[in-house]
């Protein structure tokens, strides 16, 4: 644990390095030097705009991932037991892989108005296909034994899906959550960079027609950084738990 920390401090030190030295060869117009954006951020954030604007985004971030990880493992899990369901959807669903999200967004928009409930929808629609198709192949992949288990113990349905089903989907959920985390704030930026009057994605359109590079790595690389935590400090600990009681190979 110790010597995977030091590899990952050293590739930020390497990391920082070659951004001040390509700050010092563009001569700081196009890329401000590292110290600069970290007095910016100071600035943002002792003026409370900074934690603001991030706790919106991560609102959003939250509210997006939620419905579109409810929505999806209900209908990936029916697709997956059930033919008919998965024949019928499989349409839909090959549609909205395929749509781009740019599209939705601006349908969104347009349809629903410059409002949260368009945001946060075109967010979670986007992330809806990618929850379907991993738990569409979580439920596919379930052992037909354990099936016959629960039937000649007669199992309740709240035992069964605890002891059962959730820990086979467990992985595929944990799986589709980690990719969708990625996905989801990628797009709550474009969003509110798009359609709204807050928001890291917002502010960052702000310092875009304002030309001002320092302010734009300001509010972008805290909410990078605050990403990246959950990742390490929550979806990757999660991941590796559910996993834990499955073989690995030699």
């Amino acid at each position: 644990m110790g010597l995977n920390l030091a590899w990952r401090l050293l590739s930020l030190a390497l990391l920082l390095l070659c951004w001040q030295i390509a700050s010092t060869a563009s001569g700081g117009n196009n890329l401000p030097a590292p110290w600069e954006v970290l007095q910016r951020i100071g600035q943002e954030a002792r003026s409370g705009a900074l934690v603001h604007h991030m706790a919106i985004t991560l609102g959003r971030v939250v509210a997006a991932f939620v419905i579109a990880m409810a929505l999806g493992s209900a209908i990936g899990y029916a697709m997956g037991r059930n033919l008919l369901a998965d024949r019928l959807g499989d349409p839909w669903l090959v549609l909205l892989l395929n749509l781009p999200a740019l599209v939705i967004i601006v349908l969104a928009y347009i349809w629903i108005g410059l409002n949260e409930v368009a945001a946060i929808g075109a967010v979670a629609l986007n992330k809806l296909p990618n929850a379907i198709v991993s738990l569409r192949e979580g439920a596919k992949a379930l052992d037909p034994q354990y099936d016959e288990l629960a039937e000649v113990f007669s199992l309740p349905a709240w035992t069964r899906l605890r002891h059962i089903l959730a820990p086979q989907l467990a992985p595929y959920f944990a799986a589709s959550a980690r990719s969708g985390l990625s996905l989801v704030w990628k797009i709550v930026l474009v969003v509110e960079l798009m359609g709204r009057s807050n928001g890291i994605g917002f502010q960052m359109n702000v310092a875009f027609q304002l030309f001002d590079m320092t302010l734009l790595l300001a509010y972008a690389l805290p909410f990078v950084g605050v990403m990246l935590a959950i990742e390490f400090l929550l979806v990757q600990p999660f991941e590796r738990r559910v996993s834990r009681w499955r073989p690995r190979a030699a």
